[in-house]
């Protein structure tokens, strides 16, 4: 059984999922640019149950998810994840996780997206948010972008919106968990950030879960509001080949970044979890130099 905070916060995973679809689709409806000739992308769904063998859970529900990807004329590929799982972490990874060392059952539930665009002008980028319990309980996740063409006005109004986010929880909260996204967003073998940031937070429980929540369904209304004003802002225009190739090389080092570093990409292939919806954040079309 999981409790009314627990059923609360795969609510509203599931409905900004939901609001985050309509709001692509609209997108992908209102496309009288590039590629306008094609037929609007629409989100194809497809749930998954998790098997509860692959982390020492024998009874119970294992949990799953829902997958929604959609492939359009503005969108290449953009895929916004729900899942709510439950299990036992192995002995090896519980020792990662707050409040798993000495009990590794776990809860955790969240929302994922990324996206990828036909554009090279648009820029990519990624959200997501989580709710994990285990002794202990708390919130993660945020949002970054990635511009394939550096774009000024973008990164300001991309910041702006998470900045009041922010602010509006705490007076500290987006200089620190700005910072923390550069630092995360790293790719250190190649000494150069992922994009231009945004913000990342973890473990975040400062004994009143209620704010807590409040702020993580900030993130998420931020993201909701900035985002589709920055890909309409660009989707109608035209761009060269040479962009088209500049961007499928930048998606290169987003490969490199989420198979290398990324904390969520271990999270769920140690977990169990679905490897299509896991390896989700994957260009479709992607080049090396």
């Amino acid at each position: 059984m999981i409790t009314d905070r627990q059923a609360r916060a795969v609510a509203w995973f599931a409905t900004l999922r939901d609001r985050l679809c309509a709001a692509f689709e609209a997108i992908e409806d209102a496309q009288d640019g590039p590629l306008a000739d094609r037929p609007p992308g629409r989100f194809e769904r497809r749930c998954w149950q998790r098997d509860a063998g692959t982390v020492g859970q024998t009874d119970g529900d294992a949990g799953g998810g829902e997958m929604a990807i959609l492939r359009g004329r503005v969108f290449e590929k953009v895929g916004v994840n729900v899942s709510t799982v439950q299990g036992v972490f192995s002995e090896d990874f519980r020792k990662q996780i707050p409040g798993a060392e000495a009990d590794g059952r776990f809860w955790a539930s969240g929302i994922s997206l990324v996206a990828h665009l036909q554009s090279p002008l648009v820029p990519a980028a990624h959200m997501n948010t989580r709710h994990i319990v285990t002794r202990r309980g708390w919130f993660g996740g945020g949002a970054d972008l990635t511009p394939m063409v550096p774009d000024e006005t973008d990164t300001q109004d991309f910041h702006a919106a998470l900045q009041a986010a922010c602010d509006a929880h705490g007076a500290d909260y987006y200089t620190h968990f700005r910072a923390w996204c550069d630092r995360y967003f790293y790719l250190a073998h190649r000494e150069e950030p992922r994009g231009v940031g945004g913000i990342f937070y973890d473990t975040l429980d400062t004994g009143d879960w209620e704010a807590d929540f409040a702020f993580t369904r900030a993130v998420g209304e931020a993201f909701l509001d900035v985002y589709p004003r920055l890909v309409r802002r660009h989707m109608t225009q035209p761009w060269t080949e040479e962009q088209r190739r500049h961007q499928l090389v930048r998606r290169g080092r987003y490969v490199e970044f989420n198979l290398l570093y990324d904390r969520g990409t271990t999270f769920g292939l140690k977990t169990g979890g679905n490897v299509e919806a896991i390896l989700m954040s994957l260009p479709p079309m992607v080049s090396w130099p």
